[in-house]
């Protein structure tokens, strides 16, 4: 039998070694379980206000206009999240989540996807309102309830909740839950078809999808998978003119700064159409080619995103794989909420006056919605700290981490 103080030192050495993992998980289900809390008051995600920098008392919402792309964001987040664990709570979730996407194609009338929606009786409707007048503020009824919603949507949201559809389809077996992305898909595609891939809204023609042929490719690969029957000519028509997404990645990978969004954007885009599934073999390699373009431009951003965006497509690479798990730690390091950051005198610039010469670290970078779409060079930004991030530039790649043993539980 083992002496009192060799158990002790046993017992020590063993919550030692438990611990950082344990650690890591319960800070993704704290930020899982604040997104709840305080991001999503109407089924969609929205940042919180704050009444000041000191308070906790949310006094009304903001980024409405971002709310279809990173509650799509948010979505994949917890389908990885319940791949990896098979959490009851991240299906709920999953499910709400989703819920809250069908009601931003509902509000139109039109099944067109809104940026955003609220009730129109909501305590902080004025405010959002206000906040989004110059993208259009429109009114709607659905089940008797008056809903107030935001136009002039971008193909920006389109891509953001078709990763959040494509990672369910990818890595969730719930008969439920994938049948709630077989009731949202084919209604988004025939309404951008008919309308010649452009998105029209009540004020008109918002933006378009022609000339972006990777993105239309990517929406149109969700929807075989769908409904192969009906969907595969339409992806066999796209996929005769893959050749063309080469121009918009050349322009984009001109400059690794400015625009940054560009690159989250392309990541979703080849995360879609490489990750899993049928491709064919012409758009394939006409996609690798474009999709190394990108991660040539970006791989040495310190982006943890990227990175397992880049596992989810190439595999596993230990070197890249164990800075994922450093970056993640350091995403930690950083305040929750918008204060404005000035890192000019501190790290020196090199061209435009807000770009710094080499990637700043992940602690100190501007606070933001969603980090890795921002770029790592940027010396100042931010706000007045009275608006909180959700968290789901770190729940998303932790719980992908997680699925593909990038972390260890």
């Amino acid at each position: 039998m083992w002496h009192s103080e060799s158990v002790r030192a046993q017992l020590s050495l063993l919550v030692a070694s438990v611990l950082p993992a344990l650690a890591v998980e319960a800070d993704a289900l704290s930020v899982s379980a604040r997104i709840q809390a305080r991001a999503l008051p109407f089924g969609a995600i929205l940042s919180p206000v704050f009444k000041d920098a000191s308070s906790s008392e949310i006094a009304g919402y903001s980024r409405c206009g971002d709310s279809a792309i990173w509650t799509g964001h948010y979505i994949a987040a917890e389908a990885y999240r319940y791949a990896a664990t098979k959490s009851p709570v991240a299906l709920d979730n999953l499910r709400r989540a989703l819920d809250g996407v069908k009601l931003l194609f509902d509000v139109t009338g039109t099944d067109t996807l809104a940026r955003c929606a609220f009730p129109a009786d909501s305590p902080f409707a004025a405010g959002m309102a206000s906040e989004e007048s110059h993208n259009g503020v429109f009114t709607a009824t659905l089940n008797g309830k008056k809903w107030t919603w935001i136009g002039h949507t971008s193909r920006d949201q389109y891509i953001g909740v078709f990763l959040g559809l494509t990672v369910v389809w990818n890595v969730v077996d719930d008969p439920g839950v994938l049948e709630q992305v077989r009731g949202i898909v084919p209604r988004a595609v025939d309404r951008l078809t008919a309308n010649n891939w452009s998105i029209v809204l009540p004020d008109g023609i918002s933006t378009t999808f022609v000339g972006f042929v990777h993105q239309q490719l990517m929406i149109a690969k969700l929807a075989r998978r769908v409904d192969p029957g009906h969907y595969n000519a339409l992806y066999s028509g796209l996929a005769g003119g893959a050749i063309e997404m080469l121009i918009p990645i050349l322009i984009d990978t001109r400059d690794d700064s400015s625009s940054y969004f560009k690159f989250n954007l392309d990541y979703a885009v080849f995360y879609g159409l490489l990750a899993q599934g049928y491709v064919g073999s012409n758009v394939a390699g006409i996609a690798r080619r474009s999709y190394e373009s990108v991660r040539g431009t970006t791989e040495t951003h310190g982006n943890a995103h990227f990175n397992m965006m880049d596992n989810a497509i190439r595999g596993n690479d230990a070197k890249r794989d164990g800075e994922t798990q450093a970056l993640l730690k350091l995403w930690l390091q950083r305040p929750l909420r918008d204060d404005y950051v000035d890192l000019r005198g501190k790290y020196p610039a090199c061209g435009p006056a807000d770009k710094a010469c080499q990637p700043i670290p992940v602690a100190e970078r501007v606070r933001t919605d969603f980090l890795w779409q921002r770029s790592p060079y940027l010396l100042y930004g931010g706000g007045t700290g009275v608006i909180e991030g959700p968290g789901i530039d770190y729940i998303l790649p932790y719980w992908m981490g997680r699925f593909f043993r990038v972390i260890t539980d």
